[in-house]
């Protein structure tokens, strides 16, 4: 009788786990910090009522008490944490009271992301995320110091992509070449032309002035025209905080994407998995010719790949997410019977089809028009209400991966029932002829 498998897991060396980085337990350590401000925060009135009721001494020794009991906890959970990475998964144990361990399947992983937080890059540490197909949320790891995050984050990758567990470790971090790096100013003047800046400065503008003729209150002009700025400064801020830097590398396990001014991210567009691409034109851009691009990426949060770019070098970036794939020109208008169910909107809307993929556009000041790779499309749908069926008009829905819709509007009904048909055959023989959605493939 052969034995060799079991021989083989009887002789096969116990999966050595590994713990976060020490710095881990003074981020944990919050915890009971945070409950206890979480408890002020919704009852601000009995959380005071209850400090005043204390003496000083009685605070000091509370103090005396919350620091190390604090810490102890922050300790306590870092030293029962420990990873490990398996000849088919990553697995994660966790859990002080309650355990709890998550079991990560190394072919379900869609994308590894590195994030440096601003305090993370002062101590030399790094945060992994985990995209996982079926999962609601990312699993992390936090922290790792920041070479042992990008090695382990290679390895995953590597592994994911097939490779040995000796040869994933030896392959290390794979080269990236860089496409496209967006210059702050640029990101910046952007920032400037988008039509929500303006908004909200007009509204800080235009809004206090009436509400003072209306009420000849200081105090309420105060209270509505500081939030007003303070949401037009923001917005802006927070974008261009967020976008800075932005860089665009190819590589043979994706598209990586580092960005952030405090908080440094690197993230990874998974090949095979981009569902739609979304070119969004503002109406201050086009005079410039600038674009933002979009992603609909199944198993993933990523949803930027470009903040801000010239139109031609937005699209040879979408070329290396869609290998093959040309941006259509200029997508043909609804017919002009198509007014008497949207008498202005309808100009904004198009549909153009091409070999590879389904193109729709909607949107006038703001136009926005998403690409789906025929090989993506799940399922197609034609809808057609009654006024709409009464000038003989319908619209046309294709589902994609990422329980996402792409929608045609007020197509004729011959063109809507002429593309529903071809569409369900045109994305069966896309399925057929699609790449296969691996790493580094």
């Amino acid at each position: 009788m052969t034995t060799t498998g079991l021989d083989d897991a009887a002789t096969r060396p116990p999966v050595a786990e590994r713990r976060l980085h020490p710095v881990t337990p003074f981020r944990r350590a919050w915890a009971p910090v945070t409950v206890l401000a979480g408890w002020a925060v919704h009852d601000p009135n009995g959380a005071q009522e209850q400090v005043q009721r204390l003496t000083s001494a009685m605070l000091l020794t509370g103090l005396a008490v919350l620091v190390p009991a604090a810490g102890l906890y922050g300790f306590l959970s870092w030293w029962f944490t420990h990873y490990a990475v398996t000849d088919n998964e990553l697995r994660i144990r966790t859990g002080l009271l309650f355990r709890r361990t998550a079991h990560i399947r190394l072919e379900r992983i869609q994308a590894v992301d590195v994030t440096r937080p601003l305090l993370a890059r002062v101590a030399g540490v790094a945060k992994l995320r985990m995209d996982v197909v079926g999962a609601d949320k990312k699993d992390e790891l936090a922290f790792l110091g920041e070479r042992e995050a990008r090695a382990l984050r290679a390895e995953l990758l590597a592994r994911a992509a097939g490779f040995a567990p000796e040869a994933a470790i030896e392959v290390g971090e794979a080269p990236a070449r860089e496409l496209l790096r967006v210059p702050p100013r640029g990101l910046a003047l952007s920032l400037l032309l988008t039509g929500a800046t303006w908004g909200s400065l007009i509204a800080a503008l235009v809004v206090p002035p009436l509400l003072w003729l209306a009420t000849h209150s200081l105090w309420t002009v105060l209270a509505v025209a500081l939030p007003l700025l303070g949401a037009a400064g923001t917005r802006s801020a927070g974008r261009f905080v967020a976008e800075y830097d932005w860089t665009v590398a190819e590589s043979p396990d994706g598209l990586r994407i580092d960005h952030g001014l405090l908080d440094r991210a690197h993230e990874t567009v998974p090949p095979g998995r981009v569902q739609t691409v979304r070119i969004v034109e503002p109406l201050l851009w086009r005079r410039l010719g600038w674009v933002r691009v979009e992603l609909d990426v199944a198993g993933s949060d990523n949803s930027v790949l470009v903040p801000v770019a010239p139109r031609a070098v937005a699209e040879s970036v979408i070329a290396h997410v869609l290998p093959g794939v040309t941006v259509p020109a200029a997508p043909s208008r609804p017919p002009r019977r198509a007014g008497r169910c949207a008498p202005v909107r309808w100009r904004g809307y198009g549909l153009a089809v091409t070999e590879s993929v389904f193109a729709a556009r909607h949107g006038l000041l703001r136009r926005h028009l998403s690409l789906v790779p025929h090989a993506k499309v799940q399922s197609v749908r034609l809808t057609q209400g009654p006024w709409k069926r009464l000038w003989r008009l319908a619209d046309v829905h294709v589902d994609t991966g990422a329980d996402k819709t792409v929608t045609a509007r007020l197509r004729s009904a011959e063109e809507a029932a002429r593309l529903l048909s071809e569409q369900a055959e045109r994305s069966r023989t896309g399925r057929r002829d699609a790449r296969p959605d691996r790493w580094m493939a």
